[in-house]
């Protein structure tokens, strides 16, 4: 089975899960993902992965950090990713073992699918007058992928919790 321990959760979680929904609200109400969202995920990950993780794992999950960023600036540059997208894309890669990148790629295709379904749910519905001011209604094609991935890492840390419900 993949996903983290639940001691790894138990560690990450407390600091996921406010940036997490940080980001995600901000990128539906301005259609940004604030740098300070991103520099907050990777100090926590610095700071609590030491305490969740062996030394080396830790190490070696930053190379997780270099590729995803890399991935995500070439894809910025073609413009298939959004810079904000990138950027938290690559901060969320550490707390990603390598053994579930199909695992993650399932709950980011998942997530993906629910994040858009809601937002056009909400979009066309009274919802909308919840947060009638919010950009995301009026971004055309364009759409808040930070509320997605913040779901699925989110997700991907409560697996260990899901198991023992």
């Amino acid at each position: 089975m993949g996903g983290p321990t639940l001691t790894q959760a138990a560690w990450f979680l407390p600091a996921v899960i406010p940036i997490g929904l940080f980001v995600a609200y901000s990128d539906l109400s301005r259609m940004k993902i604030p740098n300070v969202a991103v520099y907050a995920l990777v100090i926590g990950f610095a700071v609590l992965g030491l305490a969740a993780l062996p030394l080396e794992v830790w190490l070696w999950r930053w190379t997780h950090f270099a590729v995803v960023l890399i991935v995500g600036m070439v894809l910025n540059a073609v413009g298939a990713f959004g810079a904000g997208d990138a950027k938290f894309l690559a901060a969320a890669a550490p707390f990603v073992a390598l053994s579930d990148l199909s695992l993650i790629f399932y709950l980011l295709a998942g997530s993906f699918i629910a994040g858009w379904l809601a937002h056009r749910i909400a979009k066309h519905s009274p919802l909308r007058r919840i947060a009638p001011n919010w950009q995301s209604w009026e971004s055309g094609k364009r759409f808040p992928m930070g509320f997605p991935l913040a779901m699925a890492l989110i997700l991907y840390l409560l697996i260990p919790v899901f198991r023992t419900i």
